[in-house]
């Protein structure tokens, strides 16, 4: 789930809008790595809380027994209405670009090919979590394993371009903003802790795949992306909205291009179907402890699936995607999503001055990377607040949006003894 998750669309797509941001090809590598370091810095992070509360739900439990329910309602709130969906909206887009490789698409084309793509892997998980994980391990292995092949045809066949680009330069926040668009490509790390209670071991399975597979991601990435601008001049990966294909084009010629793009198409429906898998566990938990609608912590009585969340949220990310554009997509879920991410670094301290503390599996290098976590965490935020003031404000006000939500839900549940039910 870790690899299968993280290498979705946003490699085949991501390229481009970093080099964007940062066109020197040392600069472009650069921010890769640090995405990458970041993102296993975050993963040990959540590793240790994982092996802590190894229950369903992930960040939202984490939250919500470190800090306060409120701060575990929040992140469900915001994965609902932003994050979460927001990432199977984006990853469905992708998906649809790819698709249109073989058969042209309008916009509203590939809209609906990307809404499509959403109820059809939204209805595997429906019937069953074995077919839906079935369906993620084979999309898993392909692939890395083309991933591979795509390295070795390049090393092969890439003729040597004469000359390096000309130096450009950068701005700091230019170069934050870049990162935002790096963070995006490794999103979904934390996916894997939604699913611990169908996880055997999950003590020591979660915190040993989270590392291990963030550094095959880092890795693949890193490889990736040196191939990119190895075959193609830096002002073509600026402006490719397929760059893999592109590549391929350059190296094989059509027919490479095509076998390029499907398995481009392959890729985003294996991460489409884990972040669909992952996000109703999350629904599903709040749903227990009456902090989301009643229905939605009913498993299916046939399928025993959280059948009411996966609905809901296929619902919601197909409104997404009807209605947003890419880069507000990715842009809005990862400035929204490291703010909660910020506060499970700080939950490590928290939880180490509490009694009876003693997870399992406790985060390399602590306090360092999770102070260092926090500190750049925080710049990231504040420079795409500064960057993007009008943007920004949606992601927060959404977020902030859940307070009252929260307090209103939790009287009315209160006052009536039991969690609300979607009819009432």
């Amino acid at each position: 789930m870790v690899v299968g998750i993280i290498i979705g669309a946003s490699i085949f797509v991501q390229p481009s809008e970093i080099t964007r941001r940062v066109p020197t090809i040392p600069g472009m590598l650069l921010v890769w790595l640090l995405a990458g370091i970041l993102t296993l810095f975050g993963a040990l992070i959540c590793a240790e809380l994982a092996s802590a509360f190894p229950r369903t739900g992930g960040v939202y439990v984490f939250l919500k027994e470190t800090f306060h329910p409120a701060a575990g309602f929040l992140w469900g709130w915001a994965m609902f209405w932003c994050m979460h969906s927001g990432i199977v909206a984006a990853i469905a887009v992708v998906t649809a670009r790819y698709i249109g490789y073989f058969v042209p698409l309008t916009g509203n084309g590939t809209r609906i090919v990307a809404i499509a793509a959403i109820f059809t892997l939204s209805a595997v998980n429906y019937v069953g979590v074995r077919q839906g994980s079935a369906i993620q391990t084979f999309f898993t292995i392909v692939k890395v394993l083309a991933i591979g092949v795509m390295l070795i045809i390049v090393v092969a066949l890439a003729p040597v371009r004469a000359g390096a680009p000309a130096a450009a330069s950068y701005s700091t926040r230019e170069f934050l903003l870049a990162l935002v668009a790096g963070l995006f490509a490794y999103g979904g790390w934390h996916m894997v802790t939604y699913v611990a209670e169908e996880t055997r071991e999950p003590q020591k399975t979660i915190p040993r795949s989270l590392m291990i597979g963030t550094l095959i991601v880092t890795l693949s990435y890193l490889g990736l992306n040196a191939a990119y601008v190895y075959v193609l001049p830096l002002d073509q990966v600026i402006h490719s909205e397929r760059i893999a294909a592109d590549v391929a084009t350059v190296l094989v010629g059509p027919r490479g291009a095509a076998a390029v793009s499907l398995l481009v198409i392959i890729s985003a429906l294996g991460a489409l179907g884990g972040v669909i898998l992952a996000g109703p566990r999350v629904y599903f938990a709040m749903a227990r402890d009456g902090l989301f609608f009643r229905s939605a912590g009913v498993p299916h009585p046939r399928y025993r699936t959280p059948y009411i969340a996966i609905v809901l949220q296929a619902v919601w990310s197909s409104v997404l995607v009807a209605t947003g554009t890419y880069r507000d997509l990715f842009t809005r879920v990862v400035y929204t999503e490291w703010m909660f991410f910020a506060a499970l670094a700080v939950a490590t301290f928290v939880l180490r001055r509490r009694p009876g503390y003693a997870p399992p599996y406790r985060t390399f290098g602590y306090p360092y990377v999770p102070l260092l976590f926090i500190a750049a965490t925080v710049l990231i935020v504040v420079n795409q607040i500064v960057a993007e003031p009008a943007g920004s404000a949606v992601g927060l006000l959404i977020v902030a949006a859940g307070l009252p939500v929260y307090a209103l839900w939790t009287r009315t549940t209160s006052r009536k003894g039991t969690s609300i039910d979607a009819g009432h």
